[in-house]
């Protein structure tokens, strides 16, 4: 029986350290998401090994799969849905996330053909910048999903950029009927700001009959609700959910809830040298103080610690072992 269930799209990242200027070459839109397909990949490889680049890190990620690994790392259990191929970099995704304990089932999720990659790029100011191959992870359908995980789940969580996959939607509508019937509550993430820019209609058709949770930052909740008021834009989300969790960087987090207070919690502040993955470690951590039964200040606290040490370094995960030592620091503190 999980806790956490999930979907989304299983990635090996690629890191590189950039400057500003390298960056403008590329021609992809800072701080975005773009989504390209092998060979223009390959381009994008070209200009970096121009530049003398090699990567800084590669990982297993996907924006779900940062958020499942941190919630099994931390304690959880955690099932993840996705699609990875029958090569190297499949084989190394599967066993990656088998050892931060999550769940796979691996005869539905791993199929002939090349695993997606993801190239991240990071600047001087930590902002990442990615470009994605799907590859085998656009055409995840019901094929690649076990419905019985949701059997005792607490919650159902939906990685955004899948809205960007017509493949995905009827498995993922399955996910949610199952889900309701269930009694799992359903969260969806935004993701990225490029979800709510070429895939809003996406989004909202998940959130049409409403959801329980909404996990994105300030920038996106803003795109959401075409505003640049920030209680406005959390008030936007509250239409279709009953919590809505708004990060904003250093500044502090906004918790709404509907038909309750807006309120703003501090996260820790950081030295950011890479911000890939720190929205998804802050779900992540976030839901697993929430599966336990804390408090919002204390979920955000944790979900906090976890994404400022996210942040301090390369990567989009942190190891086991610090996951749990930061869990032990917030937790001995929660009720001071």
């Amino acid at each position: 029986m999980y806790d956490l269930v999930a979907i989304g799209n299983a990635l090996v990242d690629t890191e590189f350290k950039l400057t500003d200027d390298i960056l403008t070459q590329t021609t992809l839109a800072k701080g975005n998401m773009t989504l390209a397909d092998s060979q223009t990949q390959s381009v994008l490889f070209d200009v970096l090994e121009h530049h003398g680049l090699t990567p800084s890190k590669q990982a297993g990620g996907g924006s779900a799969g940062n958020t499942v690994a941190c919630f099994a790392a931390l304690g959880g259990q955690a099932f993840y849905h996705c699609r990875v191929g029958d090569d190297g970099f499949g084989e190394f995704y599967l066993s990656d996330m088998a050892n931060m304990g999550v769940a796979i089932n691996g005869t539905k999720s791993q199929v002939k053909g090349t695993t997606g990659s993801c190239v991240v790029l990071v600047t001087d100011d930590g902002e990442r910048t990615m470009q994605t191959n799907l590859a085998v992870s656009s055409e995840i359908d019901d094929s690649n999903v076990d419905f019985d995980s949701l059997k005792g789940a607490k919650v159902l969580y939906l990685e955004g950029y899948l809205a960007m996959s017509p493949n995905a939607q009827f498995a993922i509508s399955k996910l949610c009927q199952t889900a309701k019937a269930q009694g799992v509550k359903i969260a969806v993430s935004f993701a990225d700001p490029a979800v709510i820019k070429f895939a809003k209609d996406g989004v909202i058709a998940w959130l049409k009959d409403g959801v329980d949770m909404i996990f994105c930052n300030m920038d996106e909740a803003k795109l959401f609700a075409n505003t640049d008021n920030d209680n406005k834009a959390v008030e936007a989300l509250l239409q279709h959910t009953s919590l809505a969790v708004v990060t904003n960087g250093a500044n502090p987090t906004t918790i709404g809830k509907k038909d309750g207070d807006i309120c703003q919690y501090p996260v820790p502040s950081a030295n950011v040298i890479d911000t890939n993955g720190a929205g998804d470690n802050f779900a992540g951590a976030f839901l697993y103080g929430w599966s336990l039964g804390l408090d919002d200040g204390s979920c955000v606290a944790l979900a906090g610690s976890v994404a400022s040490r996210v942040v301090s370094q390369f990567g989009a995960r942190l190891s086991k072992s610090d996951y749990q030592t930061l869990k032990a620091q917030v937790l001995a503190h929660k009720d001071d």
